[in-house]
Order: structure tokens, then C-alpha cells, then sequence
């Protein structure tokens, strides 16, 4: 038995996911997709970089980079140029088996390959076709290139996040390229799947970074929609304008102090000493003068000197943990299985540890049967079995 066949039987087990996708958004919503039983043949085209794959580090002793052994989780992986019209008839030949399609070029790039959702919903009209761009495809900016940033501040967001005196800060967390491409491109494809189930009709899924976030401006955005008040930077509930923040400790390490409800805020306030702090409730009046007395408050100790006062409470603090902390160190991120040893392909036995994913299922639970094999992988294999002869698979993987 090969590792590729260590398969047991997942929740999304016979859903087929030809994944075009490249950087981070779209291959992380198919690894979700693969490690919850789905199969996933990446394309890849000969001789383009991805600075995402090919970002280091790399596994000691392979060619495969860190993330490619993350992202290539539980997927085969193969070449084709695209640009030859005889690859774009094994994409048409794979889809009546693939019949999920994952892409996420501009607008019109896979038209004019040949590859677009009406040419080939025409040949399987039962295909589920989900386009992950950054604005969408319709609208002036359908064709615009953007990143992580530009979709948060477009959004809005960004003009109420971060401090009055430096304005918005860089969070290291690819917001729009997770939370909102990845994911709602697994709510769209797995919505359609449905669909598909109960008519037999496969349909267009557009997945754009920028749409998703616009809920992500939260409360404030809806009270803005109804009473026309602009939020304002350290101005309200959630960014800064109440004492719902981060505070400095002694060490130069930082606590979150979460304690919107008046009975966690009440006892923090018992905690630290201060229970005159209760009334004026978590938002008084003189919010920075109050701020100011808790940041020296917390300033007497140390982050884990405090988290000792507050331990078995229920006060909303936590502490900010470092990523070695939160990934090698924290026992509860650990027990949810969200760091996971993953055998590497090829490398006699060789573990990577790797994410674990956050979906959770008590009857089919996400299985992590390998983790990323070398771009191009199956190639050979996949083309062998729809036919093609050494020289076939030769033009169709050769610049």
C-alpha cells in the first residue's frame, strides 16, 4: 500500500477538486477541503515560481519547502502547460471526473486559455466552478492586482484599526487571503455541492477577498448603516475606545483585557485592587485617565505574575503569547490537535510538523494521511492512466 492509498473514508469523501489555484488563499481552502476527505489534483505550470511554495524554509534532506508540505497536504500534484492546446484538453478530459474546479487567476485568464466556466460547463454541466480573485468578477476594480493589504484597507477596516497617533498597523495575518478567501470559497464550493445534490446542476462560485471583509467592519459598520456616525480610531467599543485592549507588563510582555461584561469587569477590578473602577464600567466617561491607571497597574508585574492573580478566574484576560509559545508550548492548542505530525512523502518516514484543521468532526475527522509531495509529482502517473505516451507528457509539461 503506496501512502497515497492510506485513505479512510471523510466527510467529503467523492467530491474530485482540480485545483489551479497558486499563492496562499486557494490552496488553503483545498487542503481543508483534502484533509476532510475530498481528492485534490493540483495543477501547476512547468517553470512558474510561487512565492508562497517556494518560500523557505526547506525540509532538510528534500526540495520541499515548509509550506509546500502544509499546502500539498493529502493532494497529488502534476504539470501542465496550459498554454498548449493539448494540456487544455486533458483539463476538459479531467473535468468529467474533477468536476469541482478551483481557480483563482484575474478575470479572463482562464477564457482565453479555454478554461473558463461556460466552455467547460458546456462539456459537464454537473461541474462546480469556483473563481478566488481579490475584488470578484464584475465590478471597475474586477481586474485590479491587490494583496492581503489592499483588500483591508479598501474595506474600510483599516481606517478604525490601529492607534490615533501611527494610524493602521501591519497584523502579520493574511486576514482577507484566510479568513475571508479561503474560507468562503469552502462555504461557496461545499453550498453548491448541495445545490448540485439536489438538482443535479453544477453552478459559477465568485469568491472575492474584498466582499468578505466588508462584514468584517462588524457593529460599527452596521450602527454606520443606520445612523450614518463614522467610527473613529480609539474611539469605539472594540479598537481601542473603552478599556477592552492590550496592556503592557513588566517583562515588555502584553495581557489582552477582554472584560466587556460587567461581571468579568468587576472582577478584574477586584483583582487589581481597584473595585472603585466597577461603577464607571468598562467605557466610563474619562476613558484615557482610567486606561492610564490600569496600564500602570499592570506595569507592577509581570505577564505571568498575573496571569497567576487571574488564574481559574473568569476576568477575559490572556496573555499574548509568542508563536513558539502558542504552537510548541500552550497544552490547550496542543489537545485541539491544532499542531499535528505529518509523514512527509519520499523521505524514508521523515515527520513534518505542520497545522492541524480547525473543523472538528466527531463521526469523520480530518485525516492528515501525508503531507506535500514535490511540485509535479503525479504528473507521469495521471497522464499515463488518461493514456498519453512519454512523449505526449513530455510537450504537455515542457515550457
Amino acid at each position: 500500500m503506496t501512502m497515497t492509498d492510506k485513505r479512510e473514508e471523510g466527510a467529503l469523501e467523492g467530491l474530485k477538486i482540480l485545483d489551479f489555484s497558486t499563492l496562499l488563499p486557494g490552496p488553503f481552502a483545498t487542503t481543508m477541503l483534502a484533509d476532510l476527505g475530498a481528492e485534490v489534483l493540483k495543477i501547476s505550470g512547468p517553470g512558474k515560481p510561487d512565492i508562497v511554495l517556494d518560500y523557505p524554509p526547506f525540509i532538510e534532506g528534500t526540495d520541499v519547502s515548509a509550506n509546500q508540505a502544509w499546502l500539498g497536504r493529502n493532494k497529488k500534484t502534476m504539470l501542465l502547460n496550459l498554454k498548449k492546446p493539448e494540456a487544455v484538453d486533458i483539463v476538459k478530459k479531467l473535468i468529467m471526473e474533477y468536476d469541482i474546479v478551483m481557480e483563482q487567476f484575474r478575470p479572463g485568464v482562464m477564457e482565453k486559455l479555454g478554461l473558463g466556466y461556460e466552455a467547460l460547463a458546456e462539456i459537464n454541466p454537473r461541474l462546480i466552478y469556483c473563481s478566488l480573485t481579490g475584488y470578484g468578477q464584475t465590478g471597475p476594480l474586477s481586474h485590479r492586482a491587490g494583496h492581503d493589504i489592499n483588500y483591508l484597507a479598501r474595506s474600510g477596516n483599516m481606517a478604525q484599526a490601529g492607534r490615533t497617533e501611527t494610524g493602521p498597523v501591519l497584523t502579520n495575518m493574511q486576514v482577507a487571503d484566510v479568513a475571508v478567501g479561503s474560507m468562503n470559497s469552502v462555504i461557496g464550493i461545499l453550498a453548491a455541492v448541495q445545490y448540485r445534490n439536489r438538482t443535479g446542476k453544477g453552478q459559477r462560485v465568485d469568491i472575492a477577498m474584498l466582499d468578505g471583509l466588508i462584514p468584517f467592519n462588524g457593529m460599527d459598520g452596521t450602527a454606520f448603516l443606520a445612523d450614518g456616525k463614522v467610527p473613529k480610531r480609539e474611539g469605539e467599543r472594540l479598537n481601542g475606545g473603552c478599556m477592552y485592549d492590550f496592556y503592557e507588563t513588566k517583562d515588555g510582555q502584553y495581557l489582552s483585557l477582554g472584560a466587556l461584561e460587567p461581571k468579568f469587569w468587576a472582577e478584574f477590578c477586584h483583582c487589581i485592587g481597584r473595585e472603585d473602577l466597577i461603577e464607571g464600567s468598562v467605557w466610563p466617561e474619562d476613558v484615557k485617565a482610567v486606561k492610564e491607571v490600569i496600564r500602570g497597574i499592570l506595569k507592577e508585574k509581570t505577564r505571568d505574575e498575573w496571569m497567576a492573580v487571574f488564574d481559574g478566574l473568569d476576568v477575559c484576560v490572556e496573555p499574548v503569547l509568542s508563536v513558539q509559545e502558542a504552537l510548541w508550548e500552550d497544552a490547550h492548542i496542543r489537545e485541539r490537535e491544532m499542531v499535528v505530525e505529518v509523514e512527509l512523502p519520499l523521505s524514508d518516514g521523515k515527520k513534518v510538523t505542520q497545522y492541524g484543521t480547525a473543523v472538528k468532526l466527531s463521526e469523520s475527522p480530518a485525516q492528515y494521511r501525508y503531507g506535500g509531495y514535490p511540485v509535479g509529482y503525479h504528473t507521469k502517473e495521471v497522464l499515463k492512466a488518461m493514456g498519453c505516451s512519454d512523449d505526449e507528457i513530455e510537450s504537455l509539461t515542457s515550457i
